[in-house]
């Protein structure tokens, strides 16, 4: 490709945001930032790239995929957050180790992640959220919970669901199953990828019981509301997927006490495509799309790989989800606050700007004409950017 056509392009999944989609998101990002310091979360922003190892932590070959990978001038290798996670749990273990607990940190940030291109979804994306770190009580859990709900509601969607499982209560079936650990991990990747055609081969070719089998093809259908707890707590006889159901059935309650309990839907074969789960795992959904536009759940080994054995849970929502969702929903508008355009005769620029600036410290968002103009002119320019009102110098 030659360099002058480069000039009108941009890399392969990343995105121009134009002034009305620009204004949408960052109203959508100040909401939730505002949201979240009234739950009491502070806010941290860690660096765009950290070094390789922090994202790969010694399993380099199985974390690896999807980082946007490059060298320093010292030749050490670095790369491009793909998640807020993980720079939280060093930032976490490291530099706030000594902070009282329960230590609650949120951020706005973008993230990068080579993948497949799509609607609501690019290499360059945009997430918010939160993070609980101390806490291993189905507490914390319900309160990361509650603050999605609340996070959805605050900008504007009033028709989602939240999916809530458990990974724990996969992991007993696992080990009770009799798989290798090749077969489970073959087993859980068709369950991340929804793929129940896949899931029945891999089960046909094993040499489990057909009881088991047909046990863990039931698991991506086990959802409903409170009663499918009780309901599976029979069908199940291993302790960790028992003790996986108490835990569900906990933060249900606490959920209640919150007022979000209707917005709660169980699926217990959601296990979520990040490794590092290790409880409650949830996703929240909206009509009109086939991807989730928030998740999370509780990780409790993560920041020992950093140094420090802490507890912790969060969720992020994704900010070109939430946009797309509102689209779809009908609910998308303007959110530009344009307020006054300011037209000006000739001659009369020093009295404009006098009113611009004594209208901005009014909290008005004002545009001021930067050339003489006809009130006929000037009411065109007011109606052609969008401002609610014109105000026009003359002498």
């Amino acid at each position: 490709m030659r360099s002058q056509e480069l000039l009108w392009k941009i890399p392969y999944g990343t995105k121009d945001l134009l002034p009305q989609a620009a204004a949408g998101k960052r109203a959508i990002e100040e909401k939730l930032a505002a949201m979240f310091r009234r739950w009491g979360y502070d806010e941290v922003i860690t660096p765009t790239m950290e070094f390789l190892d922090t994202f790969t932590k010694g399993d380099t070959e199985k974390r690896e995929a999807g980082l946007y990978k490059f060298f320093d001038r010292s030749n050490q290798i670095l790369a491009l957050r793909s998640d807020m996670t993980t720079p939280i749990a060093r930032v976490a273990a490291s530099r706030l180790k000594d902070a009282p607990t329960p230590l609650k940190l949120c951020y706005v940030e973008n993230v990068f992640r080579y993948e497949q291109a799509q609607a609501g979804r690019q290499c360059e994306f945009y997430q918010a959220g939160v993070e609980l770190l101390g806490i291993p009580d189905a507490a914390a859990d319900a309160e990361v919970i509650a603050i999605a709900v609340e996070s959805l509601r605050q900008v504007g969607l009033t028709n989602f669901r939240i999916s809530l499982g458990q990974v724990e209560f996969v992991n007993g079936i696992m080990e009770a199953s009799g798989l290798t650990d090749g077969e489970i991990e073959r087993v859980k990747s068709a369950m991340v990828r929804q793929d129940l055609v896949g899931l029945d081969a891999i089960l046909d070719a094993t040499s489990i019981t057909d009881d088991m089998k047909n046990l863990i093809r039931q698991i991506p259908l086990l959802h409903g509301g409170e009663e499918i707890l009780n309901e599976v707590y029979q069908k199940v006889k291993n302790a960790k997927s028992r003790a996986a159901l108490t835990n569900l059935a906990e933060i249900y309650r606490l959920l209640a006490c919150y007022g979000v309990e209707k917005e709660i839907h169980f699926d217990l074969g959601i296990i979520r495509d990040f490794d590092y789960y290790t409880g409650m795992v949830f996703e929240g959904y909206a009509p009109g799309l086939g991807f989730p536009i928030c998740g999370g759940g509780r990780y409790d080994q993560m920041l020992k790989s950093f140094g420090t054995d802490c507890p912790a849970t969060g969720f992020s929502v994704g900010i070109e989800r939430i946009m797309l969702s509102l689209e779809r929903q009908g609910l998308a508008r303007d959110l530009r606050q344009k307020d006054v355009y300011i037209g000006w005769q000739h001659g009369k620029m020093p009295e404009a700007i006098k009113e611009a600036n004594k209208l901005r410290t009014e909290g008005l968002c004002v545009e001021l004409g930067m050339t003489p103009q006809s009130k006929e002119q000037a009411e065109q320019c007011q109606k052609d950017k969008g401002y609610m009102r014109l105000v026009y110098i003359e002498g």
